[in-house]
């Protein structure tokens, strides 16, 4: 009796594919001269390899608005059959017509890289202790990259989703044990991979920066935390959330701790401050405020909060940059300002009442406006006194 023999397609990362006979492996290349319809087309039926697929469901999913659907569907047939022979020249028909449907014959079997990752999914979640760790690591290992990268249909796109979706919750299931275990270099790994699926998430980038900070690398979280940053402004206009700044700030001064006390007071007396106001995240604003109303039971002065935003009329992210510089380059050195969301900013004045700081926001509003002459953007603020704290 002849072995059946086993057709495994990768369909996570690069699309490849091997013949598997017994011991014996043979991989099979797929031609590079293929048209994306084509592929697209193969790979459908090599997802559903597991039913019949009917001619109208391929014609729907491939040819809603022609003229002449089943013409085409023939030739595509043509085409991949042709193709398959290409890919694996000792096999005869592999795509076989019934009855109005397709099927892959029944000579071999068809096995998924994605079958074979949901597998390891679902199973994970049913196990418990030791089983379970190592099941979801096998499926993390699994997940070489997203299902077809390169297939921007829309059936591909919507199960790309949903193994994504699979992998994140997998990879979030797996970092809390290994942070248990101390198990370090594991962490970063999923982290960097996982961000590279999700960079907006907040989850990777603070299991990085504890297993780096673990390690006694805290000059790589802060590093990991910059370009979190900056992905995160440039892709959301957004801002982390706290806890991600907290630790922040404790790799920050982890990174000064490991000098020595002459080195900082070296650092600290010979730093010189940027002739500009003081740009800030909003929880260093929230400490400066409150440093500053403990500060006014002394002194019995008065300072200013004041909220600055941009109207509707605004070219996106281009005018919150420009208020930005504004700001930073018309307060005074010291001044702190923290971006609030995409088009609004706080900022304190310092020794400020309220009449001063409407009168400091007035000049601000005139120095935009003569900058940048052709921005439709309108400039409203909200000025409020900043009371001491109760003693």
């Amino acid at each position: 009796m002849k072995e059946r023999k086993t057709l495994y397609f990768h369909l996570l990362g690069s699309f490849l594919c091997r013949e598997v006979r017994g011991d014996r492996i043979r991989n099979s290349v797929v031609p590079q001269k293929i048209g994306k319809k084509a592929l697209s087309f193969l790979q459908y039926l090599i997802v559903n390899h597991a039913r019949n697929i009917s001619s109208e469901e391929l014609i729907e999913q491939f040819w809603p608005e022609k003229s002449d659907p089943a013409n085409v569907l023939k030739s595509m047939v043509f085409k991949t059959r042709n193709l398959l022979k290409t890919m694996f020249p000792e096999e005869e028909n592999l795509l076989q017509t019934l009855q109005g449907c397709y099927a892959w014959a029944p000579s071999v079997r068809i096995e998924l890289d994605v079958e074979e990752f949901e597998r390891a999914c679902l199973d994970a979640r049913k196990q418990r202790g030791k089983g379970y760790l190592d099941t979801l690591l096998r499926a993390i290992a699994l997940y070489r990259g997203d299902f077809l990268a390169g297939n921007d249909s829309e059936w591909a796109v919507s199960l790309r989703r949903y193994y994504q979706t699979l992998y994140l919750d997998v990879c979030k299931m797996t970092l809390p044990m290994l942070q248990e275990q101390e198990r370090w270099t594991e962490m970063i790994s999923i982290c960097e991979q996982a961000a590279a699926v999700d960079f907006g998430s907040d989850t990777f980038v603070v299991y990085q920066m504890q297993a780096l900070i673990s390690m006694g690398h805290p000059e790589r979280a802060v590093e990991a935390y910059q370009t979190f940053r900056e992905m995160l402004w440039e892709e959301f206009e957004i801002e982390p959330a706290e806890y991600v700044e907290q630790i922040h700030l404790l790799a920050d001064s982890m990174c000064k701790n490991n000098m020595d006390s002459l080195d900082i007071l070296k650092l600290v007396a010979e730093e010189r401050a940027e002739e500009r106001a003081f740009f800030c995240t909003f929880g260093v604003f929230q400490s400066i405020v409150a440093l500053e109303r403990r500060h006014l039971v002394r002194s019995r002065q008065s300072s200013a909060l004041v909220i600055v935003s941009l109207g509707n009329k605004v070219t996106p992210t281009t005018d919150a940059r420009r208020l930005e510089r504004i700001l930073l380059e018309g307060l005074r050195t010291g001044d702190p300002v923290a971006r609030l969301d995409a088009s609004s900013y706080i900022l304190m004045l310092t020794g400020a009442s309220k009449e001063n700081a409407e009168l400091v926001m007035e000049r601000i509003d005139r120095a935009f406006h003569k900058t940048y002459s052709h921005s439709q953007a309108c400039i409203s603020f909200r000025v409020a006194s900043l009371e001491a704290d109760a003693v």
